[in-house]
């Protein structure tokens, strides 16, 4: 009943805001997502305190997210994000650096559960020229803007609302749901454990490129609730330069992100020489103290035809010290095709096929081999091998504003481990309407 009452007075408040070409002064908007989830039993020799359990399983997850935004003067908005989430994962949310679905967080349970994921504002400088016309979204005001500005967000967000906003493979609402495909599955970005953080960012805008730089809020502990608010000590800093380019005529994009992460990380090869002292078992809560990563990462979207775009990503980062806020990932390769309904008849819909392959660094593998425990990762020994996911969803708009999504999920070597190959198959469920 909360999700349509919400939905109620989502449409009563914002429907005479949706004229064309009028800029908004205010906005209400809602979202609300459903997805069950299916494991087929795989065969494994062995498991460990984080590994995929081979039994069948099922998940579900349901969010619902309320996006309102005022225009405070004629360059300054304000944007809040009151939302409501339940999810009960598979495996407790352990045995794979590639998880099966995006939308659930780490501080899921099966109880519905209320808070606030943004508060943020922002503020716009226009530099002149030509302008351009900002569409109604999400957190978005429609109006005009100037092509060359700056834009600075300061407050509660989500690192990926700004960075790598990849067209074909970003939003787990309607296009691809693993979590290695979402974003660069290396780049460990700063976040607490529902996935957001306090922050700001600057971006400058012109024709045809964009330079955007930021830093966030880490947590105090790692993947953890709280956030440090010692920005100062503990943060993340992340950098991108965006630039579009045209291919016989078709517009892409290319992005190349820099990150740097500074917390009271883990490191893996301390904690094996360590192990000794901790009964054999290396052990990376023992010896925390600031440390520092560095990463980077390749993004590329590309228009293939009218009605068709391909992705293709690639990251890394230097693989010393544990995943603090996204998930065990230390290089990742990932790439597909999104096709839309247009080109059947049906504008509505789309469908997608991508594929990810990741893999650890040697002292992260060495950690796992010796029996040490990760965050999601720890099958007691590890025949390493890199983890491959195949991912395919079709998704067909049965109303205006309602999605209804088929969604195969195929992974071998679950956890790096080739011991437990699988292949895991998984089948999702998706229903999403957004208003």
């Amino acid at each position: 009943m909360l999700q349509i009452t919400l939905c109620l007075l989502a449409l009563a408040l914002a429907g005479a805001a949706r004229a064309e070409n009028l800029t908004e002064e205010s906005s209400l908007r809602l979202q609300a997502t459903w997805i069950g989830q299916t494991k087929r039993p795989f065969s494994a020799p062995y498991t460990g305190t984080n590994s995929l359990v081979p039994e069948r399983e099922f998940s579900r997850i349901f969010t619902s997210t309320l996006y309102a935004g005022w225009r405070l003067g004629p360059d300054t908005e304000l944007y809040v994000n009151p939302e409501a989430a339940l999810g009960v994962p598979l495996s407790r949310l352990t045995g794979l650096g590639g998880f099966t679905n995006n939308e659930i967080a780490r501080t899921s349970g099966p109880d519905l559960r209320f808070y606030r994921a943004r508060l943020f504002l922002r503020h716009t400088w226009g530099l002149g020229g030509e302008t351009e016309w900002l569409e109604s979204g999400q957190n978005q005001l429609a109006g005009k803007a100037d092509v060359n500005r700056v834009v600075l967000t300061v407050g509660n967000l989500s690192a990926i609302d700004i960075f790598d906003a990849n067209a074909y493979s970003h939003e787990p609402r309607r296009q691809f749901i693993n979590w290695s495909l979402v974003t660069h599955g290396a780049w460990d970005f700063p976040a607490d454990a529902r996935g957001y953080t306090w922050g700001a960012a600057v971006e400058y805008l012109s024709a045809g490129w964009t330079l955007r730089a930021g830093r966030f809020m880490q947590p105090k502990e790692s993947n953890g609730l709280p956030l440090n608010t010692r920005i100062l000590d503990s943060y993340g800093d992340v950098a991108e330069l965006e630039r579009d380019y045209s291919v016989a005529g078709r517009q892409g994009t290319l992005r190349l992100l820099a990150f740097r992460n500074v917390a009271p990380m883990g490191d893996f090869r301390s904690a094996i020489d360590n192990a000794p002292n901790t009964g054999g078992i290396p052990d990376l809560s023992i010896g925390r103290q600031r440390r520092s990563k560095v990463g980077a990462g390749l993004s590329i979207e590309q228009r293939l035809a009218e009605h068709a775009g391909a992705f293709l990503r690639a990251s890394l980062h230097d693989g010393k010290t544990e995943t603090y806020a996204f998930t065990e990932i230390d290089r990742s390769l990932s790439g597909g095709v999104v096709v839309e309904g247009a080109l059947w008849g049906s504008a509505g819909d789309s469908a997608g096929i991508a594929f990810a392959r990741n893999g650890l660094s040697s002292a992260h593998r060495d950690y796992l081999s010796r029996g040490g425990l990760g965050f999601f990762l720890g099958d007691g020994r590890l025949n390493y091998r890199p983890e491959q996911i195949i991912e395919s969803f079709f998704s067909r708009q049965l109303a205006k504003a309602f999605w209804a999504s088929l969604d195969y999920q195929r992974i071998r070597n679950p956890g790096y481990n080739a011991d437990r190959t699988g292949p895991v198959e998984v089948w999702s469920i998706r229903l999403h309407t957004e208003f």
